[in-house]
């Protein structure tokens, strides 16, 4: 009865058949009228093989003395083929076809061939044909044929490969079992690695490395660590392998003492060091912020590689030292594209996002090709600086160079749409997803949340559960935004409620500072005070800022100062509190109260953050603060403020100066609120797009009410849309209305 893995055996082509035909043909002729074989074969032959060519030449010359019949010489021609770099795959398969019983042996190196080269399904066709010829597998078949699996040939054919190693009685082999448990580890299945492993007598170092190195493969660290513990326990004697798979899990785990321990074993000669084992320590003390340790080891290193140098940008990288990485970084023999990513990351830690996308187009002109990790990297960097065009480049970059487009990578997309106020597109990427996972639907509720559309987020967040996909914390925040956002106080309070209740999330100090968002904005002040005053935790000054904020929505000048008081309690030097208190007295009309407060902030050196407006044109980043004189453009931009001001009020525009607290003159007042940054973007907008063109913009502040209901009528009488993404939210401007509702 034939075999079958649920796999269909592809047979060679009739184009190989004949090639094979004609090599068996000249093989047996060669056999039948040759002497009997009494020299040794030239075996010295194949170690001085450096070539296919040269295997070739060695081949006719077996062939022509008649010795290639013999098992040994077929199997050497059969290792170089599998074995070496040079070899070749479909020359070594076409003498296999020339054997008539190949030997287990001969099979094994086939199987070998097959995984060196990734091609597994043919690794498992070869082997369901030697079953079919009723050749008994050894103990190297299955760790020959395990090697080359990817995860999904694992899942597929792993389980019934398994009744195979038992039905063969290899399931007490040692061999069998390492790469067993090396081939469940590789398809996620740990719990079955795990109990191989339990099962086996554990003597043999490789098995426990094996399942270290599985364990990291997942990501559980600390029960890596914990084997470790236990291998010491039982005195078996480490390996460089075995030192290598925990010192990475010390690095994830930034645990310094169990590196320490590990250096112990090296020092004390227990493994003869290499660049494998001094990269691993490096990269631990790194990752542990042990600079000066692991710059240390790294002079020491005679044949520094890539890694090497990459271990200590990161390490550099992560302490927040990035000129010191970017001083490693450009010492470095070479640079791969782990090394770039590293020092992209380095700059996005540190808000530096042009700076990121500057690094990025070095590394194109470097000629280094980019990974799904350094894409992720750059669209995060798109996502902040709100530059919707190079993200847009960057997805065709992914699709046209077949760079790894995984889940990862979608959710990145996703999540640079929405920054990007580009909500269709979000959809268009969620929608085709192929596989989904909680920060996919974490990304959808918050950035739908974000972006004005509450009830979408809300009936997003009911396809996940729907999914089976439970919610976590920040997917939470995600929901109650949406109800603060669209103004849906009941049913805000029924998902803070059912947080605990349906989910067992205890809420932390962000969902109860969504909570006073929510009531204050709904004008609920005092239950939102209330709120605060019974929090099981201390109140930060981001919930305190929630409620000052509605303060400002609903000029209640005295619970902004009683909220002020607890914030500056604990930020001292806020500058941000300041101004928005005196927008509030400003709002409120209570001028001699503004005027103390002015008076103080000067005399504590207290400075308003200035307003900085970021708008992307022709894959490009320009930057605006209030007042700006620094742009090339400075003269057309002003040329059309002055033109748009002039058509605004026309359609009705009247200068709110409401929120300028300096004591000055109205003209003086409407002067400076005519010169904020994200009316000077508008204006270059308006220049450099063509009609409409959606105008996309950041700002680093709330906007102020003047430029809301600039930007409003821009929409209306340029017929333009105006998505701007201020501190707190979007504003979706179309035809003369917010998607906030002026509710921000």
């Amino acid at each position: 009865m034939p075999f079958s893995l649920g796999f269909e055996i592809h047979l060679p082509s009739t184009k190989h058949h004949l090639h094979s035909s004609f090599l068996k043909k000249m093989i047996s002729m060669a056999c039948s009228q040759s002497s009997p074989v009494t020299e040794n074969p030239p075996l010295s032959l194949f170690e001085t093989c450096k070539s296919m060519y040269h295997l070739k030449q060695i081949h006719s010359r077996t062939i022509k003395t008649g010795i290639i019949c013999n098992p040994i010489i077929q199997n050497k021609i059969l290792s170089f083929c599998c074995s070496r770099e040079s070899g070749d795959m479909c020359y070594a398969r076409q003498l296999f076809d020339t054997i008539p019983e190949p030997s287990v042996f001969s099979w094994n190196i086939m199987f070998k061939g097959y995984s060196r080269i990734a091609c597994p399904k043919l690794g498992v066709s070869l082997y369901l044909e030697m079953l079919e010829r009723n050749v008994k597998p050894d103990c190297y078949t299955y760790p020959f044929l395990f090697k080359g699996f990817t995860r999904s040939v694992a899942l597929q054919f792993g389980r019934e490969l398994h009744c195979h190693v038992v039905k063969y009685g290899l399931d007490s082999n040692v061999f069998a079992h390492n790469a067993l448990i090396n081939m469940y580890s590789l398809c996620g299945l740990i719990d079955m690695a795990r109990g191989i492993f339990d099962m086996s007598c554990k003597s043999d170092v490789v098995t426990w490395n094996a399942m270290i190195s599985g364990y990291n493969r997942i990501k559980k660290y600390d029960e890596a660590r914990k084997l470790f513990d236990m291998m010491e326990e039982k005195g078996i004697l480490p390996t460089s392998v075995t030192f290598v798979s925990v010192l990475s899990a010390c690095s994830k785990l930034k645990d310094l003492e169990c590196g320490k321990r590990v250096q112990k074993y090296i020092r004390n000669g227990v493994v003869e060091v290499n660049l494998k084992v001094e990269n691993a320590l490096i990269d631990m003390y790194a990752s542990c912020g042990e600079m000066n340790v692991a710059l240390g080891i790294f002079e020491n290193v005679k044949n520094r590689d890539v890694i090497s140098w990459t271990a200590i940008v990161t390490g550099f990288v992560n302490t927040g030292q990035v000129d010191a990485a970017r001083k490693y970084f450009h010492k470095m023999p070479e640079r791969d594209h782990v090394s770039w990513t590293a020092m992209i990351d380095g700059y996005l830690r540190l808000n530096c996002y042009k700076e990121a996308l500057m690094l990025f187009r070095e590394m194109q002109t470097s000629k280094i090709k980019p990974d799904e990790f350094t894409m992720v990297s750059i669209l995060t960097a798109c996502a902040q600086l709100g530059a919707l065009e190079l993200g847009e480049w960057i997805r065709t970059y992914i699709d046209k160079n077949k760079v790894k487009n995984d889940t990862f990578v979608g959710n990145a997309l996703i999540d640079m749409y929405f920054k990007c106020g580009n909500v269709e597109k979000a959809l268009s990427i969620f929608n085709t997803l192929p596989q989904r996972d909680k920060f996919t639907w974490t990304a959808m509720v918050v950035g739908l949340a974000i972006n004005g559309c509450g009830e979408e987020a809300l009936n997003m967040f009911s396809q996940m559960l729907k999914a089976s996909v439970t919610p976590d914390e920040v997917t939470y925040v995600g929901v109650l935004s949406a109800c603060t956002h669209t103004g849906m106080v009941d049913e805000g309070k029924k998902f803070f409620a059912s947080m605990t209740a349906r989910h067992g999330i205890e809420p932390n100090i962000a969902h109860y500072g969504c909570m006073v968002d929510l009531l204050g904005k709904a004008g609920h002040l005092k239950e939102a005070y209330e709120i605060i005053k019974n929090m099981p935790m201390k109140p930060n000054s981001i919930v305190w800022g929630a409620l000052l904020g509605a303060c400002r929505i609903h000029k209640d000048a005295e619970m902004a100062e009683r909220a002020v008081e607890q914030i500056l309690e604990l930020e001292p030097n806020n500058g941000a509190v300041y101004v928005l208190q005196c927008n509030i007295y400003a709002a409120c009309d209570k001028w001699d109260k503004l005027r103390e407060l002015r008076q103080v902030m000067m005399d504590i050196g207290i400075k308003k953050t200035p307003g900085c407006s970021l708008i992307e044109m022709n894959g490009i980043v320009h930057e605006f603060v209030a007042g700006d004189q620094s742009h090339p453009q400075t003269k057309e931009i002003y040329g059309k403020l002055n033109k748009m001001t002039s058509d605004l009020k026309i359609a009705g525009y009247s200068p709110n100066t409401s929120e300028v607290f300096l004591d000055i003159a109205e003209e003086d007042k409407e002067n400076a609120v005519y010169r904020h940054s994200e009316k000077l973007a508008i204006a270059f907008g308006l220049i450099n797009s063509g009609p409409g063109v959606t105008i996309r913009i950041v700002k680093n502040l709330r906007m102020c009410i003047d430029c809301h209901h600039v930007a409003k009528l821009v929409s209306k009488v340029y017929d333009r849309e105006v998505i701007v993404r201020d501190r707190t939210r979007f504003h979706h401007f179309r035809h003369g209305s917010c998607s906030c509702k002026d509710y921000w």
